[in-house]
């Protein structure tokens, strides 16, 4: 598709824009200047044509036929391997990974009938090891929700109490995996969203080290945030999955040059005498969030810890409260220039990109910004805001302070092997309905996240393991190690999986008042 050539009157409020006056004589000279500058955009298209992927033959998808939960978007039957170290499970992909030749709606209008060409990196990794794809799993508006309230598709339900939110922004992935209506899922995670619903719907939830697990072919937030991870209802399975899921691919400068993976199911010895655990003080009593019962059972998972053998002892860390505003920023001015003004991936990044995504998002993104959530428009609107008037200074800040957020936390760590705390001060709260107003529905989608965002910032591993029950609902214990060692997170949560003699499923009633057709 040849590039349009500017004519005068576009150059002319092209450089309005950019405050520069020129007049008819120096319009006149730069029109044929930039029509030939763009021609070089022409042969590029051409370029990439001979080299674009195109999607695999054979791929079927069709509508869940049962979706009580409302948490499927597609369903599938993907198997490319017969063998391998998930053979015979089954796996729900968030649906802002893509799956080549299967729509991925981002829970977005933005994004209502694209369908990729190419599968992510994990995809690929999944069907080598001989996973089959079952679906794909409900997400947030752009993923931009700590709850499951903001899709187009409709609400994702709780299994624990349908009326409830089940977390976001992977919410239809912990939701499933909850329900036991996969074995295994795929989350991701920028402020909290693996950790989250994971929390609020009682399974396992593992946030690895930034760079770890490749991101590419997930539709971005913000690149020094974006995460994608295991969810499941064992810690074994979340080692499994890491295992298949982290090492370099080769696309993606997240990750270090010098990466190394580690035998994460290896690492569940059972044997966890002598580690140091350090209870973040600053985790708990958040003033006007904190739920007691909360506190109280994540105090009690840290004691029983000590059972096995681990030294636990209280400490306080003040730049763990600091760390919600360097993230705040970040997510805010940052997903503003990439996600939103960017096409989701942005400019400047010496990584694989979309380009018919980019290209399909920044033409629909215009055409339904009014149907976005109340979350991603409030990103917009001041993240715009912060960078037209401020020019990016307070992201820079952000960015630099990101740095010192790390630094605190390795400080901790260099005297213990983990830290713990409540994944979310709050167990899971009713499903904001469609009359309710905007304040109401942006509080309940971001107000659990100060004890998760943190180490999106930092990038430190993180795994929400169930704690308990508070009123009946999943109360999350969040292990945090040091950066890539995600196998030591893993071998404390296995350590209390198994003191506790596993995590509970929902019970059985709760999925029954919902009919066939709920969701």
């Amino acid at each position: 598709m040849a590039v349009d050539v500017p004519g005068k009157d576009e150059l002319a409020a092209i450089a309005r824009g950019y405050g520069m006056h020129l007049g008819e004589e120096d319009l006149a000279s730069f029109e044929p200047l930039v029509g030939g500058l763009l021609s070089s955009h022409d042969a590029v298209e051409e370029l990439y044509a001979e080299t674009a992927p195109q999607a695999p033959d054979g791929r079927s998808w069709s509508e869940p036929a049962e979706n009580a939960l409302g948490a499927w978007t597609v369903r599938t039957e993907l198997r490319e391997a017969e063998d391998g170290p998930l053979a015979g499970r089954t796996v729900a992909v968030k649906d802002n990974i893509a799956v080549a030749g299967v729509p991925m709606m981002n829970g977005s209008r933005t994004l209502e009938g694209f369908v990729p060409s190419r599968d992510a990196t994990v995809v690929t990794r999944l069907l080598a090891a001989g996973a089959t794809i079952a679906g794909k799993a409900v997400c947030e508006d752009l993923c931009f929700s700590g709850a499951s309230h903001t899709s187009v598709t409709g609400p994702v339900r709780n299994p624990w109490d349908p009326e409830r939110t089940s977390g976001g922004s992977s919410s239809g992935s912990a939701a499933l995996v909850a329900a036991g209506d996969v074995d295994l899922a795929l989350g991701g995670d920028q402020g909290g969203s693996i950790r989250i619903p994971s929390a609020f719907c009682g399974v396992v939830g593992h946030k690895p080290t930034h760079g770890l697990v490749p991101y590419t072919g997930a539709f971005p937030i913000e690149f020094t945030l974006d995460h994608l991870g295991p969810i499941s209802r064992t810690v074994e399975d979340a080692a499994l999955l890491l295992g298949v899921l982290a090492g370099r691919d080769g696309w993606d400068p997240r990750q270090p040059a010098d990466l190394r993976t580690q035998d994460y199911l290896g690492a569940l010895t059972g044997d966890v005498s002598g580690l140091r655990a350090a209870v973040v003080g600053e985790g708990f009593g958040i003033p006007g969030l904190s739920d007691p019962g909360v506190d109280q059972a994540v105090r009690a998972a840290a004691d029983r810890l000590s059972e096995a053998g681990m030294q636990v002892e209280e400490i306080s860390v003040p730049w763990h409260r600091h760390a919600m505003h360097v993230w705040n920023v970040i997510a805010t001015d940052g997903a503003t220039v990439q996600m939103v003004d960017g096409n989701g991936y942005g400019y400047n990044w010496d990584g694989l990109y979309d380009p018919e995504l980019m290209a399909f998002y920044g033409r629909r993104r215009r055409e339904v910004a009014d149907q976005w959530s109340e979350t991603v428009k409030l990103v917009a609107l001041g993240g715009r805001y912060s960078l037209d008037n401020h020019h990016g200074r307070h992201y820079a800040m952000a960015r630099n302070l990101a740095f010192e957020v790390r630094r605190h936390y390795d400080e901790a760590l260099a005297s213990f092997d983990v830290l713990l705390m409540p994944t979310l001060p709050i167990v899971a709260t009713p499903l904001v309905g469609p009359s309710e107003p905007r304040e109401t529905s942006i509080a309940r989608a971001l107000e659990m996240l100060p004890n998760t965002a943190p180490f999106d910032v930092s990038g430190h591993p993180a795994t929400s393991v169930p704690a308990g029950l508070s009123g009946g609902l999943p109360v999350g214990l969040m292990i945090v190690g040091g950066r890539f060692q995600d196998a030591t997170c893993l071998r404390v949560a296995h350590a209390y999986e198994s003191l506790v003699g596993g995590f509970p499923a929902p019970p059985e009633g709760a999925r029954s008042v919902l009919g066939p057709a709920a969701g």
